[in-house]
């Protein structure tokens, strides 16, 4: 199985869109065409095609913050399969690629994501990928796990 990141282009755009979660996960994963139209707003985001065997699969976005005197933090929010896709562990390798995307940017400060504390299975995945939980945020009271450099 082959998973691969690729923009978001003209070309993949109606597929990526058409993704779906399933119906139990709609609450954790806000929608593919509202996070596509939020990063045309906000430059440091990065919204990334997930493949599998050349097909789009999947969805992820990330975001970079740049510090003057510290080398950059960043911040994983949004990653989500296709429900007909789910279950053969495309979401790890995604998310793999995506570590291993921003490790290839250089050094950094931080990568972290979130997830609804009550949510276990997003709890033992981000943290078989390495992430520690390090608090809450204060405004969504979302669980923050990071992998520190």
């Amino acid at each position: 199985m082959d998973i691969s990141l690729k923009d978001v282009t003209r070309e993949n755009f109606e597929a990526v869109i058409a993704l779906e979660v399933a119906a139990s996960q709609r609450d954790y994963v806000a929608d593919n065409l509202y996070s596509i139209a939020e990063s045309s707003l906000h430059p440091t985001y990065r919204p990334r095609a997930i493949y599998c065997d050349g097909e789009v699969v999947g969805f992820l976005m990330y975001e970079s913050f740049a510090h003057h005197d510290r080398p950059p933090a960043y911040n994983i929010f949004r990653l989500m399969v296709d429900r007909h896709h789910q279950g053969r562990g495309i979401g790890y390798r995604a998310m793999q690629r995506v570590l291993d995307e921003i490790r290839a940017q250089g050094p950094f400060e931080r990568i972290a994501i979130c997830y609804v504390a009550t949510n276990q299975i997003a709890r033992d995945f981000y943290a078989s990928l390495g992430f520690q939980e390090a608090g809450l945020s204060e405004k969504t009271g979302e669980v923050i796990a990071e992998i520190r450099r």
